[in-house]
């Protein structure tokens, strides 16, 4: 097994580091930066495979593979900092950096992955869109879940477009939770009741032989029922325009075309 590496030690390394060395493992030696001391001594004492190195350019000499964890506020400074070394693989998971500025910065020949790894790889099931399409880096994340090699920048763009919504799947849980609460309904029975209704949706969206959303969305709309009003009341008061806006929005700020 190839020894993997991490610049910057938050908590997608965290996340990433745990789904890798859960039983069983799919690697034998991850090598982790000093930069959050507390997180990689954690990760140190819970995995025998797990390494601090001295620095983050230690992790870069000992790594087959150097994964980029770090802010992008502070990427530039960080990875201009760094020798690489020519054939070496680097996955960077810097959010909204420009590929090419990734390239100009590092300075040497390397094979250089773009991925979107999502908190849920500590339990191996996370989706991760990858760019450009990699084998050997789509088999990793494969083994955190599910990897998903995108054949361009604007479909690996799309899908960090659609990450976005993770905050706003929440929320419309917390919506509906305020709205039981406010109508009388204890907060923790509406909670029980929401969670694993939206994770059976979810994992019957997932599942074999689904074809579109829109055919489940006509599934569990009974004509003249509730579901199908509230459906209707929420595309007709804007609801659909509002998603469709914010999108646009995040994706033209994915792309650099907006602030």
């Amino acid at each position: 097994m190839k020894a993997i590496g991490f610049v910057g030690t938050g908590a997608i390394t965290e996340a990433m580091v745990r789904g890798l060395l859960a039983e069983p493992a799919h690697v034998s030696e991850i090598h982790v930066s000093p930069r959050n001391a507390e997180i990689a001594a954690n990760l140190a004492a819970k995995f025998d495979s797990v390494t601090v190195a001295a620095d983050n350019q230690t992790v870069v000499d000992h790594s087959d593979i150097v994964t980029l964890a770090i802010r992008p506020q502070i990427a530039e400074d960080v990875i201009r900092g760094l020798c690489f070394k020519d054939g070496q693989r680097v996955v960077s998971v810097v959010a909204t950096v420009e590929r090419q500025s990734l390239l100009d910065w590092i300075r040497a020949d390397i094979d250089l992955v773009q991925a979107i790894p999502l908190p849920f790889v500590a339990d191996r099931q996370g989706v991760t869109a990858i760019y450009p399409p990699d084998p050997e880096i789509a088999c990793l994340f494969d083994a955190l879940g599910t990897a998903v090699q995108c054949e361009s920048r604007k479909e690996y763009d799309l899908l960090a477009a659609a990450s976005a919504m993770m905050s706003t799947f929440f929320g419309i849980m917390e919506f509906t939770a305020d709205w039981l609460e406010k109508n009388g309904l204890d907060r923790s029975k509406g909670q029980a009741y929401i969670a694993p209704l939206f994770s059976s949706l979810a994992q019957r969206a997932n599942g074999p032989g689904i074809t579109s959303f829109s055919s489940l969305s006509s599934e569990f709309a009974t004509k003249g029922g509730l579901n199908e009003q509230v459906f209707s009341d929420f595309e007709k008061k804007g609801g659909r325009q509002a998603l469709t806006a914010a999108l646009d929005r995040v994706f033209a700020r994915i792309e650099g075309r907006s602030n």
